[in-house]
């Protein structure tokens, strides 16, 4: 079947790579504008749109896929459904009832509906995860349900490999649900209203570490920021990221210690061990080579 992609981010292109190594045929591919980059502020594509261009598939860069003119180019590539993995656009209805619009969310639906469904779960130490495959209606993720995929995540698993872990998953399963649409046998069954939760867009006010909190809690904000986005802790004044930590299983005092090599924050519960982090205007260190070149007094502001 000609399938019309949509989708922007790298966590999409794994999905993009399962569609176009398919049986199917990716015959557009649509995503968000290129943007400037680096100091020159020359013009990249996404990544969706590099590993398009790359193979040759015709791509669309709206400002908005709902426009008169996008939605031409949708018609005239005679595509018997629409895939959507984390392309950044609100559909409207004459997109969503132009063709099937297919959609790979990245949680278990109704949970974490929204922006940053990985980064709240993470937050919210969620016990379970995983990625539904859904159809696309006028609200926020509350389409039909098609299938929906458990993701196993480790303890060590930040966003970016939870997204990655997901984005793998994905593939199949929207494969197996295009097949449905090309045969006619789609089935879906409508969100339960029990466990609908919001996972709204991440903002700064997400990024500040309150050593009050439990240190289960500072785990999650810091793997749910991490690699792209970046917790932060004032020492000394300066805005530090916080990429790795770690419980240490034991009560801290209040404030940050050091001993062979290792940075520990005192929290609400127990000490939370700063593995990586990164001062400002540097590049991202081990807590222990951060220690040997840092004469600081490693005091900490909290701010709220």
């Amino acid at each position: 079947m000609r399938v019309i992609f949509a989708g922007s981010p790298e966590p999409a292109v794994p999905v993009l790579r399962a569609l176009i190594d398919s049986h199917h045929e990716v015959v557009l591919v649509v995503t968000r504008e290129d943007r400037p980059k680096g100091r020159s502020k020359t013009p990249v594509p996404t990544p969706v749109g590099a590993v398009a261009e790359k193979l040759g598939i015709p791509t669309l860069k709206p400002s908005s896929i709902n426009t008169p003119e996008s939605l031409q180019v949708l018609r005239d590539a005679d595509a018997g459904a629409l895939a959507v993995a984390a392309f950044g656009q609100i559909l409207k209805d004459d997109v969503l009832t132009g063709w099937p619009c297919i959609n790979v969310h990245y949680s278990l639906l109704p949970a974490y509906r929204g922006a940053a469904p990985v980064e709240r779960a993470l937050m919210d130490c969620a016990p379970e995860t995983g990625t539904t495959i859904m159809q696309m209606d006028a609200g926020l993720d509350t389409g039909p349900i098609i299938e929906a995929v458990q993701v196993a995540v480790t303890d060590d698993d930040d966003a970016g490999a939870v997204l990655m872990k997901m984005a793998e998953a994905s593939g199949p399963a929207l494969i197996r649900a295009l097949d449905a649409v090309q045969a006619g046998t789609l089935a879906s069954t409508p969100q339960p209203d029990e466990g609908m939760s919001i996972a709204a867009k991440i903002t700064d006010v997400d990024r500040p570490i309150d050593p009050s909190r439990p240190v289960r809690e500072l785990v999650g904000q810091v793997r749910a920021l991490s690699p792209h986005i970046g917790a932060v802790l004032h020492i000394d004044g300066n805005p530090f990221k916080i990429w790795r930590v770690r419980d240490t299983g034991a009560p801290a005092a209040p404030g940050l210690a050091h001993a062979d090599g290792h940075l520990v924050l005192g929290t609400g519960t127990n000490g939370l061990d700063i593995i990586e982090l990164q001062p400002p205007g540097k590049g991202r260190m081990p807590a222990e080579a951060f220690l040997r070149g840092y004469r600081g007094e490693l005091a900490i502001t909290t701010t709220t």
